[in-house]
């Protein structure tokens, strides 16, 4: 997720008035859901996550909150209006647990909700300086979040009773430690066991595997391909797919780069990229079925669409069903 908004007077800056949302406010229709979503009014979105069913889940970096609806019908409304954490950058629905883990941003801090309630649960203290935090996983134990500033991850352990740990900072070897100025570990994804994370760092476009106990990493070869700025990333079987938002540090296709990845992890092949012209600086993704779920942060500027909001992208007839 690349963000203008280390300043709080850039976010501030973002903040449009928009539409209130409603259960029409999708634009357009593909079958019976439709292809877009407004989030509610104030919005300044980032993040998304998909829930139980057809749920799905945004947040504001701007004030913190998180929105909610449903995917089919084009629902949007304020599910969490009175946030612990006052930014919400990644964030990912645990169902395992029954919880919601949200990043924070320049907060150096995330957030942890009841998944179905929106009460809160955790208020985690990350990192205290050089801190964004940016995206968020969840395996069958723990969540690990990513610092854009900083060459470490935090993992959060959480028990079979959804009850949350203290955090740890994990510091990274190898390439990914390797930062540069601007952005740098953004997305993170892990393996079905969790036994490894793969992450992309925005500002090179490299990807790479990271062992979660260790912090050891390695490069992902692309055979002389990139992902510059690569945000969100989503992980579905042998298939990475790379949001790249189309941000600094030099303009690139706001598009989702598809990858086969090989060999353990240690190669990967891009075989598509899917672009969509609704797209405006879109950030990260999750998907339910055939459909990816993305969200416009409208970072670039000058939008199309005054309203913050998703976009849903049908799968079905791409081929990348694993």
């Amino acid at each position: 997720m690349f963000k203008r908004l280390a300043l709080a007077g850039v976010v501030a800056a973002l903040i449009v008035p928009v539409g209130t949302a409603s259960a029409d406010s999708g634009h357009g229709h593909h079958g019976n859901r439709p292809e877009t979503i407004d989030l509610p009014a104030g919005f300044v979105g980032e993040g998304v996550a998909v829930g139980a069913h057809n749920t799905w889940y945004a947040g504001s970096v701007a004030d913190g909150r998180v929105a909610s609806g449903d995917l089919r019908e084009g629902t949007s409304d304020v599910f969490i209006a009175d946030p612990i954490v006052a930014s919400a950058t990644g964030l990912k629905a645990d169902l395992r647990h029954n919880l919601l883990w949200v990043s924070g941003a320049a907060t150096g801090h995330a957030a942890v909700y009841n998944l179905m309630t929106g009460a809160p649960v955790a208020d985690l203290t990350l990192a205290s300086a050089n801190a964004f935090i940016n995206d968020v996983i969840v395996t069958r134990d723990a969540a690990y979040f990513t610092n854009s500033f900083t060459p470490e991850i935090y993992k959060v352990p959480v028990s079979s009773s959804g009850e949350v740990g203290t955090p740890e900072t994990i510091a990274l070897h190898g390439p990914a430690a390797d930062f540069v100025d601007g952005f740098n570990l953004n997305g993170i994804e892990a393996t079905h066991n969790g036994s490894t994370l793969i992450s992309v760092n925005s500002a090179t476009g490299q990807l790479f595997t990271i062992d979660p106990t260790t912090g050891d990493s390695a490069m992902i070869d692309l055979g002389g391909a990139s992902v510059p700025t690569g945000d969100g990333i989503l992980l579905h079987g042998s298939t990475l797919y790379v949001m790249q938002n189309g941000n600094s540090p030099t303009p690139t296709p706001n598009e989702i780069v598809v990858i086969k990845l090989r060999h353990h992890l240690t190669e990967g092949r891009v075989v598509d990229e899917i672009t969509n012209p609704l797209f405006e600086t879109a950030t990260t993704m999750a998907r339910r079925g055939d459909i990816i779920v993305t969200v416009n942060s409208q970072f670039g500027g000058a939008p199309i669409d005054p309203e913050s909001e998703l976009v849903l992208v049908d799968l079905d007839h791409r081929g990348h069903d694993d």
